[in-house]
């Protein structure tokens, strides 16, 4: 028999092996050399300095050993395949969300083309170029021009996004790839181990160092899932100036503010305070969350107010159907409302929004102001980051019930103190083209 075991990969050793000189079963192991050694053929000389055990002994330690190591690859191998599992649901989702993205792109261009058009009718309506042919015509290739401008810019978004998510899907393909082969890898070794803890003492021993080291190399190989690039970083940039001329004078309605909510004598602002106000109750007061709605409600036309959040760690802006009864935070009304939620996190934005709830974007500066624009005949509300002048996020063939309302909240502590505010901006020029119903509010 061959002392040295390495040299015998290929074989099993049987429990009843005599070294083929001395005719003596092995009595020693030798950690050093891998070697199985009967009391003649150990010579200290050779071994000096070596770790030299009983076989039993060292038969012991590596069935304990590989046990170890056989748990840890057991949790490895669950790990990777909960991250291909992930992975898999991340690439039907990123096909999703890109949809999204795609149709949500397509119709923030179709607003600001009807807003350039009608912002070019007011110039030749100022100018007088209705009865002016000459400056009607020239006014109208001008307006080809900017509408050719803003489908490239349209395209070149779309292109941006279409170059992304096949970025995107490339990496999840190749991560699938990788995990499904270390998938296979952590099940063979995992197997083998598991037989070898299971073999009598020589079998056992044979290779021990070899399953070690295949072993320990498995378990250094890092299961990470693909790092994918956000989508929203294809920001549709720029705002249109008819947003401005759309702006509207909204205030606050007291008789919806919950009472942890403190307002300002101009009905513009909001300030979250720990004690509850003593308020009347009502109808339509917010009583589970830090809400207030906006005295105004539009039932048609386009409307875009601004709201300064530099103040505000996490907030809830959007629109709330005017339901006209019951208390306006009750769960079922959940489903009147679309909305955009801001939180941040040291210097870093998330934003979600709902319906459904889902994560949209992710940003690394701090934001300062909203601009919330609604166009009731299309169905559409827009949230821009007025800061750098870019959308945040679009909803498209929006279906209103009747009367919709300003919504504004900040979010209740559930310990410590919080003294975040939330402020609507005023308009700074005359605002037209307004379909607004005050509601009964008083102070």
């Amino acid at each position: 028999m061959s002392r040295r075991l390495s040299a015998q990969r290929g074989q099993n050793i049987p429990e009843d092996a005599c070294c083929e000189e001395h005719r003596e079963p092995p009595r020693l192991f030798c950690e050093d050399d891998q070697a199985l050694l009967c009391g003649r053929c150990f010579r200290p000389e050779e071994h000096e300095n070596h770790v030299v055990n009983g076989v039993r002994e060292a038969a012991d330690r590596y069935r304990k050993l590989f046990q170890g190591i056989l748990n840890t690859l057991k949790e490895k191998l669950e790990v990777a395949k909960s991250i291909l599992a992930d992975e898999q649901e991340r690439m039907v989702m990123i096909q999703g969300e890109e949809q999204d993205f795609k149709e949500m792109i397509e119709s923030e261009y179709r607003i600001r083309f009807r807003l350039m058009v009608e912002e070019e009718m007011n110039v030749q309506s100022q100018q007088g170029c209705i009865f002016n042919p000459s400056m009607r015509e020239d006014n109208q290739n001008q307006l080809m021009e900017f509408a050719t401008e803003l489908k490239e810019k349209s395209q070149e978004t779309l292109r941006r996004l279409n170059d992304l998510g096949k970025e995107n899907m490339n990496k999840l393909k190749e991560s699938e790839v990788r995990l499904s082969e270390q998938i296979c890898s952590l099940q063979r070794i995992t197997a083998e181990l598991e037989k070898k803890c299971g073999e009598y003492t020589l079998a056992l021993l044979q290779n021990a160092r070899y399953s070690v080291e295949r072993s320990e190399s498995l378990l250094l190989q890092c299961l990470e899932p693909a790092q994918i690039t956000d989508l929203s970083l294809c920001q549709v940039t720029g705002m249109s100036g008819m947003l401005k001329v759309l702006q509207r004078a909204v205030t606050l309605d007291p008789n919806t503010a919950h009472p942890c909510l403190v307002l300002s004598e101009d009905r513009r602002s909001i300030c979250l305070r720990n004690v509850q106000q003593d308020v009347p109750d009502g109808p339509g007061r917010f009583i589970f969350e830090a809400t207030v709605l906006g005295v105004e409600s539009f039932t048609s036309g386009r409307h875009y107010w601004e709201v300064d959040v530099e103040k505000a760690t996490r907030w809830l802006l959007g629109i709330s159907e005017d339901s006209g009864s019951g208390h306006s935070d009750l769960p079922t009304a959940a489903r009147d409302k679309v909305l955009l939620i801001g939180s941040m996190m040291g210097t870093n934005y998330t934003f979600w929004v709902f319906p459904p709830l889902k994560r949209v974007s992710l940003r690394g500066e701090q934001m300062h102001k909203v601009g919330i624009f609604l166009d009731c005949k299309y169905g559409q509300l827009s949230f821009y980051d007025v800061t750098d002048r870019s959308l945040i996020y679009n909803f498209s063939s929006l279906t209103f019930r009747g009367a919709v309302r300003p919504i504004f909240s900040l979010c209740i502590p559930t310990g410590g103190t919080n003294s975040d505010s939330l402020s609507i901006c005023c308009p700074h020029v005359a605002s037209c083209d307004v379909t607004v119903s005050p509601q009964a509010s008083s102070a």
